[in-house]
């Protein structure tokens, strides 16, 4: 059991005050009169407030002696994990020449009166590629290539689909140049032809050719009705676009490919025909993270002593990139020096240095005395007067940069040709720091596992550890089956929207973070113990409710209210009883729900309940029920809940 922190003197304010009294009774026998309107009184209640508060400050220490133990042995602070979305820059008109967006540019929320702007940095280069229309043919079935770039030069119409258009068929766009990471602009000029298609949902799946074969496009917008008019189509290509050849026509490849329709969609009764297509670059889309670049910092001058300490003007350090390095300057020239966890295994002329990055303090190798009175160091020390300074790091992150998508929207800096920014999809990955009060109950798991996973809390400390942007981590240890003796650990990637339905990729961590946790545990584990890192077996949940309102109650707002207040309680990493998550493998039951609703303001009473899963990649419902149940290994998450608002009388 945990061991109960003593109270050095558990006296308080009254305390203090009745034993002041009782001494005033006995020492001096004129003073009778106690009550509070007796000026003595008062000089002895104030006298027993700063009393008091002498005894919270001392009450403190076995607190702060218990800080000082953790640091001896190794805790610290989890620093923040910074959110990243993927921000598109358009350009006011097709360029002649390449615009290249530089990595470090800085975009922003709008700032408003109660919240600051939240600002994200590019993390990579993006060169918005010239480009324009090279090649146009199409394939029947998936067989040989048909040119049509003669018929297209002379505005022939071309049919580029059987007739009638079969799944597989594909117009063919080849570019003159490879634009990967960018919006391209598609301009048909075509006559509908193609009977039968809804415009606004054609079964067309606009791909690329990125060398190890076709790659979904990320479609903005088409005007075309599905090739089926005059208009234009905006498509984001993939970052691994490249030039090849197709039966020796060379060019950067789009295709345009005919699907099989999902159930309801209509299908094409006819090819269309298309007169002319000309293509050209729009924008450029490059990922980048709640944090800011912050390069060349010059720390100060070393006093040429063993233990030195230099403080970092911005923290926290975002990790997980590549790891810091620090510069000393040395004759004139500037040494690399390396990050290290710690200095265990430094000798004394490693260049190694440790990071805490949620402070930003950056500390070089100590000297310790050994017991003939000699000092061993650990780790090199840069010359007296050496200067020293980090090239580059990155400060940031937190829980607030997992925006809603369209937020950023504001350029920090102006760039030629830019005329707006905006990110597609809503910021992902943000994560808090930890807290004193979590980094306490850490300590005793750090000081009993020792980097060696043998139990459950072993697995998600050290998972954790590895991966502080993930939300959640639950391991469950497998008894039966053919996986018997393994351990299954659950990775939940930080997501913390709660206005509406999440959808299913946001729920899966990324393919990085899930290998990394892999590699860690596998050099910790137990021989002879097999783990699996994977996402949550996800259960989606549809609540349809009937509440009646109070009167003089606004019933749109209500419903608004109740929606919010079902999708944050049924919430992966933000809702559940207590507010950290739903808890893995607990169930649906009608009586939460009711609890969750009557607690809405405006909310008279509930009326009806009903309670049906959702399949996450369908979206098919189940029937309803009062209760759901939930695998240990699942976890629920809202999908599309329904409430129906009376008015009150």
């Amino acid at each position: 059991m945990t061991l109960l922190a003593p109270n050095l003197d558990d006296r308080r304010f009254q305390d203090l005050v009745d034993d002041a009294k009782r001494l005033v009774q006995e020492r001096s026998d004129r003073w009778t009169d106690h009550n509070v309107s007796d000026p003595g009184v008062t000089l002895i209640e104030a006298f027993a407030w700063m009393t008091d508060q002498l005894l919270y400050r001392l009450n403190r220490v076995p607190d702060r002696n218990y800080v000082k133990f953790l640091e001896l042995i190794g805790v610290h602070l989890y620093p923040p994990a910074s959110a990243h979305a993927p921000i598109t820059f358009w350009l006011s008109a097709p360029q002649p020449a390449t615009v290249t967006i530089p990595a470090g540019t800085e975009v922003a929320t709008v700032r408003t009166g109660e919240q600051p702007p939240i600002v994200f940095s590019t993390t990579e280069e993006r060169a918005i590629v010239t480009t324009s229309l090279a090649r146009v043919g199409s394939m029947l079935d998936g067989k040989s290539l048909r040119d049509h770039g003669d018929a297209i030069s002379m505005k022939s119409a071309v049919s580029p689909f059987s007739s009638p258009p079969k799944p597989g068929d594909a117009l063919l766009v080849g570019l003159s140049a490879a634009v990967p990471g960018c919006a391209v602009n598609l301009r048909f000029v075509a006559r509908i032809e193609g009977v039968g298609v809804d415009p606004d949902d054609p079964p067309l799946a606009w791909e690329a050719w990125t060398g190890d074969g076709w790659t979904a496009c990320e479609l903005e917008r088409d005007t075309t009705g599905g090739i089926n008019r005059d208009g234009d189509v905006v498509i984001h290509v993939p970052p691994g676009h490249v030039e090849s050849s197709i039966e020796k026509l060379k060019a950067a490849w789009l295709r345009a490919r005919v699907t099989e329709p999902h159930e309801g969609q209509p299908a094409y009764s006819a090819s269309p025909e298309i007169r002319g297509v000309t293509a050209y670059t729009i924008g450029g889309t490059a990922d980048a993270m709640n944090a800011e670049l912050v390069r060349n910092e010059y720390l100060g001058e070393s006093e040429g002593v063993p233990g030195g300490r230099f403080r970092l003007k911005k923290a926290p350090v975002v990790t997980g990139e590549k790891a810091l390095v620090l510069e000393v300057l040395v004759d004139g020239a500037w040494q690399e020096w390396t990050q290290r966890p710690n200095f265990a295994a430094s000798g004394p002329d490693d260049r190694h240095f440790v990071l805490d990055a949620a402070t930003g303090q950056v500390e070089l190798g100590p000297a310790v005395r050994m017991p003939d009175g000699s000092q061993r160091r650990y780790g090199a020390v840069p010359p007296r007067g050496a200067g020293i300074r980090v090239p580059l790091y990155r400060a940031g992150g937190g829980q607030a940069g997992n925006v809603a998508a369209g937020s950023l929207s504001v350029l920090k800096a102006s760039i030629p040709y830019v005329s707006r920014v905006e990110n597609r999809r809503g910021g992902r990955g943000g994560v808090d720091g930890e807290d004193i009060e979590q980094a306490k109950l850490r300590g005793p798991i750090v000081l009993r596992t020792r980097d060696r996973a043998v139990t459950a809390e072993d697995f998600e400390h050290i998972a954790r550890d590895v991966a502080p942007e993930v939300a959640r981590v639950r391991a469950l240890p497998v008894s039966d089956g053919a996986e018997a003796g393994s351990v299954r650990v659950l990775v939940v990637p930080a997501v913390s929207s709660t206005g509406g339905g999440l959808a299913f990729d946001e729920l899966v961590p990324s393919e990085e973070t899930l290998e990394r946790i892999t590699r860690r545990l596998d050099e910790t584990r137990l021989v002879g113990t097999r783990v699996v890192v994977e996402p949550p077996a996800y259960r989606g949940v549809t609540i349809i409710a009937r509440v009646r309102a109070r009167p003089r109650t606004d019933p749109a707002r209500l419903q608004q209210d109740a929606l919010e207040a079902l999708y944050r309680y049924y919430h992966p990493t933000v809702g559940g009883p207590e507010g950290s998550g739903w808890p893995f493998g607990r169930p649906v039951v009608a009586g939460e729900v009711h609890a969750a609703l009557q607690r809405v303001r405006g909310t008279e009473r509930v009326e009806d309940v009903r309670i049906l899963g959702a399949d996450p990649v369908t979206g098919e419902r189940g029937k309803p029920t009062d209760r759901l149940d939930v695998e240990p290994n699942a976890l629920v998450f809202s999908y599309d809940h329904q409430v129906l608002v009376e008015e009150g009388a």
